[in-house]
């Protein structure tokens, strides 16, 4: 059997920047993702704290340290400027594997 499970989350992070006319995805701070070990192009889950929107998307590293959380392409109809956001990023693993896994949570402004 193979479950789902979460591999890390960025939690509580500011929407920085919305682009509706980027071809989609989210960017977010380069030194954020190594620390949840998220990879560009990963498949993520934003989850908007501030209205309860939900969408999937795919990631594009933005500068270390830029502190960047940036909403592009159609997704950018669901967040403004400001809204707090949870991203949230899975992996598939075996049921024996999942029980010992232990996933990535930071909260950079914690």
């Amino acid at each position: 059997m193979i479950l789902t499970m979460l591999q890390a989350k960025i939690h509580r992070v500011p929407v920085t920047e919305c682009d509706l006319n980027y071809n989609g995805s989210i960017s977010i701070d380069g030194e954020w993702l190594a620390q949840a070990g998220i990879l560009p192009n990963q498949q993520v889950d934003v989850l908007n704290i501030n209205n309860g929107a939900r969408f999937t998307t795919y990631v594009i590293e933005a500068s270390h340290h830029s502190q960047t959380i940036g909403i592009n392409g159609a997704a950018a109809r669901l967040t403004q400027i400001g809204d707090l956001v949870i991203i949230i990023a899975y992996a598939q693993l075996l049921k024996d594997d999942a029980r010992e896994h232990i996933p990535s949570i930071i909260c950079p402004f914690d």
